[in-house]
């Protein structure tokens, strides 16, 4: 049973989807001697080596794992020699992940290698604990057989949950490994909105090239790190302002490199937080709940025939609404 979320290493994705589908296995097994006395996680561990520790240990604690046929409840417990053991493998959330799910996708471009989606603000994008299923990876395993032969189903960036726009989505593996090394060489232009708490005090045009890592402070954040700190990755955002009030201000970001939370961070560390963004500082404004982000804008070669592509999709009502309210102006045409 392989955790179809493994992405890079799968080559197909039907080996996972034919694992999401299957029932739970029993496996029986004896003790050996010489893992007599040895704690009840560990043997499992050694008797069954296809599966984490961690997973066997849930197994115990969800009462499918018998000792001499009643329920072994603890980890801890020590076996003898010659001890029965039958262990109910069930499929886990992971397992059960990569599966198709009809959803309406918003389609901005298709053809059969390239997809461009307008992902809406709420969707998730891969699955992960507390959303193994709904996301956009599900849907587009209903969308096309294809997707069931590629990692990440063709997904080949990802935006936060909470941010709405443009994503590119590979159908063929020709497609999908043209466009991964077209981000990884920063061919892939991708431009964002960003409303964002108080008055602008920065340049027009402003260049922030700041590391970002892992916040020391709190493991679910991102933060800008210091050159010499460890664990820290080139990042670097190009900004634009487009409006400014007293208390926000509409900017045009460009990413030259895609690190997690990248534009949240950065404007964070500006002093910028986006609106609605409570993870970085945020409050909800003029109704926005949600950060006050939108991808807005891709332009790229395509990855197979070359040529030229740009698409622009405008922000969605509750981004327009609070614009609106707040008294900043926002022009369509926004230059290149």
């Amino acid at each position: 049973m392989k955790d179809p979320l493994a992405f890079e290493a799968e080559e197909s994705g039907e080996e996972a989807g034919e694992d999401a589908s299957a029932a739970a296995e029993l496996r029986a097994c004896d003790v050996p001697a010489e893992l007599h006395r040895w704690r009840a996680d560990r043997a499992l561990a050694h008797l069954i080596p296809e599966f984490s520790r961690s997973y066997l240990q849930q197994l115990m604690a969800d009462g499918a794992v018998m000792l001499q046929g009643a329920p072994l409840w603890k980890a801890a417990s020590r076996l003898s020699a010659g001890d029965r053991l039958t262990v109910e493998l069930r499929p886990t959330p992971q397992a059960q992940a990569f599966v198709a799910q009809p959803m309406a996708l918003d389609v901005v471009f298709e053809d059969e290698h390239l997809m461009v989606v307008h992902k809406p603000a709420g969707l998730v994008v891969h699955p992960a604990a507390g959303h193994w299923s709904g996301t956009l990876l599900n849907g587009l395993l209903a969308h096309h057989p294809g997707a069931a032969t590629l990692p990440r189903a063709g997904i080949v960036h990802r935006l936060d949950k909470d941010t709405s726009g443009l994503m590119l989505v590979a159908k063929s593996r020709l497609a999908m490994d043209a466009l991964v090394r077209a981000i990884a060489a920063r061919e892939v232009q991708r431009e964002y909105l960003a409303l964002v708490h108080g008055a602008w005090q920065g340049a027009s045009v402003l260049d922030i090239d700041q590391p970002i890592g892992r916040d020391v402070h709190n493991r679910l954040r991102m933060a800008v790190l210091r050159p010499e700190a460890t664990g820290g990755k080139s990042a670097r955002t190009t900004v634009t302002l487009l409006d400014t009030q007293a208390q926000a201000s509409l900017l045009a970001c460009k990413l030259h490199t895609g690190r997690t939370h990248q534009i949240r961070v950065h404007l964070s560390w500006m002093g910028h937080c986006l609106v609605g963004d409570a993870v970085y500082g945020g409050r909800v404004l003029w109704g926005l709940t949600r950060q006050g982000l939108h991808a807005r804008r891709l332009r790229l070669d395509h990855p197979v025939s070359g040529a030229p592509l740009d698409f622009v999709c405008e922000p969605p009502a509750d981004f327009m609404d609070a614009l609106s309210q707040s008294g900043l102006h926002y022009n369509p045409a926004i230059p290149g």
